[in-house]
């Protein structure tokens, strides 16, 4: 097959985004952006009407793979040191759902083990097998399935390394339509709460990223301390990305236990608490939006390599560890976020970020805001309440926690 045209694999990517966005706003994020891309793309790829090529070829992946840490920068901006202190019972509520999700997976392990255990083309696979790869790929990110893989791959057991790859490409078709309908609930709680007085106002900054489906918010609009000079697109771009290198070097030079995204968040943090960044840092440079949509697109990348026969064959496994696994999120994340004083929503919505992680956090909270929302202040206070909870959620799930308990359990893949 010939490579598609970049042109071409563009122009098609941002209809797709563009029809996406468009049945978004007509549904108030009823159906939100990523869940409607996800179908389209899902489809386009299944029925080959999309090359498998079509992201790669659009040059958008690999824009995404250099400015992902930029918008984790920036996302720090928008989190201020008081919201960050708060954050604690969310990163319980994080830890707590990984957790869950590996106990349920277990249960349905047990009840039923006979149907999901045999002999398969490449060797035995027990049930260990399954909850291990399952546990790591539902709580986790791209790590996490690696890591999986890897077990699984160095023991023989290739079925059971293709098993993560598909609930990693699958689990956003469960998890963006689930928890878009809990945050828009949740906003639309916050906002009765911000009519009744009880939240205090947030300042706005009257900018609005144009055409990408993203409202930024600020909280302070103050100006940073840097020279003006480093205030304009290719200063800042500068200064972030000098940001993001020493996040990267931190991460290499204590392998990987610091992770990179983390520590870009924590920098993010820290820049606009001493003033150095503005609220908001790369708010009103000219390549925010384009940014933006290229980090939307690696939501998508895993499903370009989705075949009929893989979901096929390991179907049974697949939809267990859904129905198991999303049971497992919303128990344990509801009486956790119960016990810690968080609405049941917003509980559960937490725990469902083990499902997508970043970019999904960001873009579901700014989407729930605006259909909540009827002024710029409304969507400000909605937004200032939901965004940092997802945020610190994802990183506590998919980043942190995920990866901590695949690779102590990883080992047993093979050994049953």
């Amino acid at each position: 097959m010939n490579p598609t045209n970049p042109v071409v694999a563009f122009v098609v990517v941002m209809l797709v985004w563009t029809v996406s966005d468009f049945v978004a706003k007509k549904t108030k994020s009823l159906l939100s952006s990523l869940f409607v891309a996800s179908i389209i793309f899902l489809i386009g790829f299944l029925t080959d009407v999309f090359p498998e090529d079509l992201l790669a070829s659009s040059s958008l992946l690999a824009l995404a793979g250099v400015v992902v840490g930029f918008i984790i920068v920036h996302l720090g901006t928008m989190i201020s040191l008081d919201d960050f202190k708060k954050q604690w019972k969310t990163f319980l509520i994080g830890v707590a759902t990984v957790v869950g999700i590996g106990v349920a997976l277990l249960i349905a392990g047990l009840l039923f083990g006979d149907h999901i255990s045999g002999a398969t083309a490449d060797g035995y696979a027990q049930v260990i097998d399954f909850v291990v790869a399952g546990t790591g790929a539902l709580s986790g990110g791209t790590i996490s399935v690696l890591i999986v893989q890897e077990a699984a791959l160095g023991v023989g057991l290739s079925s059971i390394a293709v098993f993560p790859v598909l609930i990693a490409a699958l689990q956003g078709l469960i998890g963006f339509p689930l928890t878009s309908l809990l945050l828009r609930r949740e906003a639309a709680r916050v906002k009765a709460e911000y009519r009744a007085g009880n939240l205090a106002p947030v300042l706005t900054a009257d900018t609005e990223v144009a055409d990408t489906g993203v409202e930024d918010t600020e909280v302070d609009t103050t100006a940073s301390k840097l020279p003006a000079a480093l205030r304009t697109t290719p200063g800042t771009l500068f200064c972030v990305g000098i940001v993001v290198l020493a996040s990267l070097g931190l991460n290499n030079l204590t392998n990987g236990v610091l992770n990179t995204f983390v520590v870009a968040l924590i920098f993010g943090i820290g820049l606009r608490t001493a003033g150095i960044f503005k609220p908001s840092e790369l708010v009103g440079i000219d390549s925010l939006g384009l940014m933006m949509i290229a980090i939307m697109i690696l939501v998508f990348g895993p499903l370009a390599t989705v075949e009929p026969s893989d979901v096929a064959d390991l179907a049974l496994p697949l939809l267990l560890a859904f129905l198991f696994g999303v049971a497992g999120i919303a128990g344990v994340s509801a009486l956790v976020g119960k016990l810690l004083g968080y609405s049941i929503p917003m509980s559960i919505a937490i725990g469902l970020t083990a499902l997508f992680g970043f970019p999904g956090t960001m873009i579901l909270s700014q989407e729930a805001a605006k259909a909540a929302g009827e002024s710029p202040e409304e969507v400000a206070a909605i937004e200032h309440e939901i965004l940092p909870k997802m945020i610190i959620a994802g990183f506590a799930t998919v980043t942190i926690t995920s990866v901590i308990v695949t690779s102590i359990i990883a080992g047993r893949i093979g050994t049953g």
